[in-house]
């Protein structure tokens, strides 16, 4: 079984890469993003909840998302693995992410890291914002505080998953086939 941690700060492109990692590895995808957004458009008490983090760019609590994924990986026993876009997201969202699976049997693979950056990733997110109307990707304090937030939080997963030498560094920049192509020759080395 196949199971990847796609990793990267926010514009990294972990969504649009997600995409050819599931067709190309047939994997099923959860992204805590859209896992979220989903709750937010049902307007669930869940869903107002994360929204009132998500648009000051704070990163979601910890047992909010790691019940989304629990109940994800439950619906989908039979997978052929799966590939985590936005979760973990912290060293202690790593170590819980690390108890279910080995509860379940099935233990991360590798981190994949896309590099970007930082211009490049205001410059995406602004322009994603225009295209899709998500009201966090249209002001650049609050992507500039959700880049801090990923230095400062989510950047120290980086040395997680190098002790268990599991963690994968990718360039993120070119053309989405070109970092596309990266990625599948980084899978094939591990």
């Amino acid at each position: 079984m196949l199971n990847l941690i796609l990793f990267g700060p926010p514009g990294a492109g972990k969504g649009t890469q997600a995409d050819f990692l599931i067709e190309k590895f047939k994997l099923n995808h959860i992204s805590t993003g859209n896992l979220l957004r989903r709750q937010i458009a049902s307007e669930t008490e869940l869903g107002l909840e994360a929204k009132s983090y998500m648009d000051k760019g704070f990163l979601v609590p910890d047992s909010i998302v790691i019940g989304m994924i629990r109940t994800k990986l439950l619906k989908n026993k039979e997978a052929n693995g799966y590939i985590f876009d936005g979760f973990p997201r912290t060293v202690a969202q790593a170590k819980a992410l690390d108890e279910l699976l080995d509860s379940l049997g099935i233990p991360i693979t590798g981190m994949l890291c896309l590099i970007v950056e930082k211009k490049e990733l205001i410059d995406r997110l602004l322009y994603r914002g225009i295209t899709s109307g998500r009201p966090d990707d249209q002001d650049v304090s609050v992507i500039e505080n959700r880049i801090k937030v990923y230095q400062e939080k989510t950047e120290p997963l980086r040395d997680y998953y190098m002790a268990q030498n599991k963690y994968h560094c990718v360039e993120g920049t070119g053309s989405v086939e070109d970092i596309a192509q990266r990625l599948i020759e980084t899978i094939s080395t591990i």
